[in-house]
């Protein structure tokens, strides 16, 4: 995985399903270093690649379009949408 730890091997803290407040878009971060965004119905509307350096993250779509976002207080703003851990997202009872 492109991140900044030492061991490739070893999973990033921000691996997993991130998702808006409504779920309307659902982005996963998966340990290879890549990234799958569902929008709706659309499943795998976006993919490409992502580097993690410190809270930020540097996308990088199949497409050749890029886009950054950063993690602040468990919070994940990426461009313009604010994602939530697929358990963490606010007035929903632990999920």
């Amino acid at each position: 995985m492109n991140t900044d730890e030492t061991n490739p091997t070893v999973s990033h803290p921000y691996v997993g399903m991130w998702v808006t407040e409504d779920g309307y878009i659902r982005q996963e971060l998966l340990p290879d270093g890549r990234y799958d965004e569902a929008r709706g119905t659309r499943r795998s509307a976006y993919t490409g690649s992502y580097t993690v350096t410190g809270d930020h993250i540097d996308y990088v779509d199949d497409s050749g379009f890029t886009a950054t976002g950063d993690v602040r207080d468990g919070v994940l703003y990426h461009e313009h949408l604010v994602l939530y851990r697929e358990d963490q997202v606010p007035g929903r009872d632990g999920r």
